[in-house]
């Protein structure tokens, strides 16, 4: 019976099991179809309901009547430095490749690698007494030379005094006359092979020629050098007046020009390779005599004091170079110009508190100010800050900046005063404990 039972049960079970998937297959496929049709829904709300309810009718002004907090600025007269500012590279005045001149080892070095010296300093020198030995040989040739020299004059005013006596022949006393001549050149050739030697002991002590920092050298002590020897010794840089090597766009020539020949000299500053620090202050006073046609660029050279030594040869840097400074001029902070289809224009704020926007042409601009030589009037103001949402016709409002200082003020003002008060009373509390307490030396010297 039991048996029975289950085998029903099993039967049962079996037919149910079969009919089911059917039925959860088409509940699962209606549950995806609505929650595809909510998507859908979800994306066209998104989409539409911005244009619904964000602008209103007439002059793009908000919606909701909605006040734009923003900061703004006032146009003002003012000065304007023009300033080019373009890219060079430090070049020294005078850069000297010390080489010898002479042949020889080297016996002495005078000087450390980096070191200062002065122009006339010895640097280094080179064995001289081979070449000493050859200046004392053409010293004693001159000097014998010399007394023959001397000699065949004596015979010689002998021999004229002869031959106005009729006492010699003509021809003997023309000799004598040729052979003085003969030792004059001689002497002259010894002295010139003197001089030749004293130069070449002289070229042995090797001479600062200029003022300047010497670099590493190229040889130490005992090493044989020659005459001409490429890489040289050492190199000797003038530091102190520097100059720097930069180049200004033909386009731009004409007016650094203009005002060169104007004033003579042009202010230049130098900035590191980053622009965001000023190394030192020189002056130009020439341009290159030529356009470079491959850069359309033409050099000029800044000379520096650079007593510092901020500047380095070789090096990278930024010249500002001012080239001339526009009094009264009408300036607006940079960050008030926007940019748009027709150029360039501002926010300015009008008198019932609604902006407007207002091309104008732009001058001399630099990291702070603009120079506006159309489009404003000095009082006008302008927008610097939180022009992402204003459109034309747009109510603003400007925050009290000095409010809120004075806010910020007050509650530094309050802190400190919580502090002393708390300090105060810290003080206070520990005094009366100290006099509370048996074990303080107060205490202690009553008892």
């Amino acid at each position: 019976m039991d048996q029975q039972t289950a085998g029903s049960s099993d039967r049962l079970t079996n037919s149910t099991t079969q009919s089911a998937p059917p039925r959860v297959r088409s509940r699962r496929r209606w549950i995806l179809w609505a929650v595809v049709l909510l998507v859908a829904l979800l994306i066209l709300f998104a989409i539409f309901r911005p244009h619904g309810t964000t602008h209103k009718h007439g002059h793009g002004a908000a919606a909701d009547g909605s006040v734009q907090p923003v900061a703004v600025a006032t146009a003002h007269t003012g000065d304007m430095p023009v300033i080019f500012q373009e890219i060079g590279t430090v070049v020294p005045v005078t850069n000297v490749t010390i080489t010898p001149r002479v042949n020889g080892h080297i016996a002495a070095v005078y000087y450390q690698e980096g070191q200062h010296v002065h122009k006339g300093d010895e640097l280094e020198l080179i064995d001289p007494r081979p070449y000493e030995a050859t200046l004392a040989q053409y010293r004693g040739t001159l000097a014998a030379d010399i007394a023959q020299l001397e000699k065949a004059r004596v015979d010689n005013a002998r021999y004229q005094r002869l031959i106005k006596q009729n006492s010699t022949s003509a021809m003997t006393a023309r000799d004598q006359e040729f052979t003085v001549q003969q030792l004059e050149g001689q002497v002259e050739f010894d002295r010139a092979n003197v001089r030749n030697a004293e130069l070449n002991v002289m070229y042995c002590h090797i001479i600062a020629p200029v003022e300047g920092r010497v670099g590493i050298r190229a040889l130490d002590v005992g090493n044989y050098v020659t005459a001409g020897q490429s890489g040289g010794l050492t190199v000797l840089t003038q530091m102190q007046p520097i100059s720097v090597i930069f180049t200004v766009p033909q386009n731009q020539l004409g007016e650094v020009a203009t005002h060169l020949r104007e004033a003579g000299e042009l202010t230049v500053e130098a900035w590191n390779s980053d622009n965001t620090q000023k190394l030192a202050t020189g002056t130009v006073k020439a341009l290159d005599s030529q356009i470079d046609t491959s850069t359309g660029t033409v050099r000029m050279r800044g000379i520096f004091a650079n007593e510092d030594e901020h500047l380095f040869p070789n090096q990278f840097v930024n010249p500002h170079l001012l080239v001339t400074t526009l009094h009264n001029a009408l300036l607006i902070p940079g960050n008030a110009l926007q940019t748009g289809p027709d150029g360039r224009f501002v926010y300015r704020v009008k008198s019932d508190m609604t902006v407007e926007t207002v091309p104008v042409t732009v001058g001399t601009t630099d990291s702070t100010n603009a120079v506006i030589q159309k489009g404003l009037s000095e009082g006008d103001r302008v927008v610097t800050d939180g022009v992402s949402h204003l459109r034309p016709g747009q109510k603003v409002s400007i925050p009290d900046t000095s409010s809120t200082a004075k806010q910020n003020t007050e509650a530094e003002q309050q802190t400190a005063g919580q502090h002393r008060r708390h300090r105060n009373g810290q003080q206070s509390s520990d005094a009366s404990q100290q006099q509370n307490d048996p074990s303080s030396p107060a205490d202690t010297g009553n008892h």
